[in-house]
């Protein structure tokens, strides 16, 4: 009987040391949280007072060393890291479609029959429900639509978060495919602070702009994803950019957005045509002038609202009575 329990209570042992290793966040001897890993990573050290908390910890990285690109491609021995613009992860086997063995010679006929039937079998389990489909082509979408607006990967990394999601809560039910999947791209544009606009999204997508913001009101409030207002002084570096205006003008720009912000104007109003009549009025300042029809195309709005917003601003700052 001994033995039983002696295991049992090396095992739990183990797991008593895993936790607490697991809640070590500050230093037991002076209280402080900076604790920091040594360069061979096998201790963690209170950085005030010297202390070692913990030593002997699993190093989790590779074993061999690498100098260059080529050797750590030849030496590694894992696949890339999964990711979420695709269906599967990336974590199934892909075939490549070229006939030639590992050596570059090409195959048998026979060999040639064969591979052919296992790519077009693997293709299908790949998908192999409904619901797989439907995520497979919504993450293409996204990955059409992230590389024709020039975002970074991580934009394309939480839209695909965020339609998995919808799909997951069965909020497709009714809508479209691109549709959903444009409202995600939109989403995790504001949420990682990329300035793309309502009307740059749906010129890239196949969905027209009232059903993007449409969907994308439901999908925020349903998976509740807290988005705050975008800042309009995100718009202006880029919109300055492609009229080929100086700093002074974009800090000019900036300038107004805040002083006029801090009277309320901006409330209920739109964050491209705000930062675009806060663009026209600061060239003007700064003897860098553009016409309303050169900010409005730029910004993708219409001359009107230029001018609209231009007057509340001049007014609000006081230049003009």
């Amino acid at each position: 009987m001994t033995g039983p329990i002696r295991q049992r209570e090396r095992e739990q042992g183990v797991e008593t040391e895993q936790g607490e290793s697991e809640n070590v966040q500050t230093c037991p001897e002076c209280e402080a949280g900076n604790l920091v890993a040594d360069a061979g990573g096998s201790e963690l050290v209170c950085e005030d007072c010297g202390l070692v908390v913990e030593e002997r910890n699993v190093d989790r990285g590779p074993e061999w060393r690498a100098f260059n690109h080529q050797e750590r491609q030849s030496k590694s021995r894992v696949g890339a890291p999964t990711t979420n613009t695709m269906h599967d992860k990336g974590l199934t086997t892909t075939i490549d479609w070229k006939n030639k063995d590992a050596y570059g010679r090409s195959l048998s006929s026979e060999k040639r029959s064969q591979m052919h039937r296992l790519r077009k079998w693997q293709e299908r389990i790949r998908t192999k429900d409904a619901g797989e489909r439907n995520l497979q082509f919504a993450l293409s979408e996204l990955n059409r639509m992230s590389s024709a607006l020039g975002v970074p990967r991580s934009v394309q990394e939480v839209s695909s978060v965020i339609y998995r999601r919808a799909l997951k809560e069965d909020l497709i039910r009714g809508r479209s495919i691109e549709g959903v999947a444009t409202a995600a791209l939109y989403a995790s544009c504001r949420k990682e602070g990329i300035p793309r606009s309502l009307e740059e999204v749906s010129e890239v997508s196949r969905v027209e702009r009232k059903e993007i913001g449409r969907t994308y009101r439901y999908i925020s409030q349903e998976l509740a994803l807290g988005m705050e207002p975008v800042d309009p002084k995100k718009y202006v570096p880029r919109f300055c950019s492609e009229l080929d205006l100086t700093e002074e003008v974009e800090s000019k720009a900036n300038e107004i957005i805040d002083v006029t912000a801090e009277k309320g104007l901006l409330s209920g109003k739109s964050p491209t045509g705000y930062a675009a009549a806060a663009i026209y009025a600061a060239s003007l300042l700064c003897n860098e002038k553009k016409t309303q029809r050169e900010v409005a195309d730029v910004a993708q709005v219409t001359e009107v609202t230029i001018r609209n917003r231009y007057q509340e601003q001049i007014k609000a700052i006081g230049l003009y009575n």
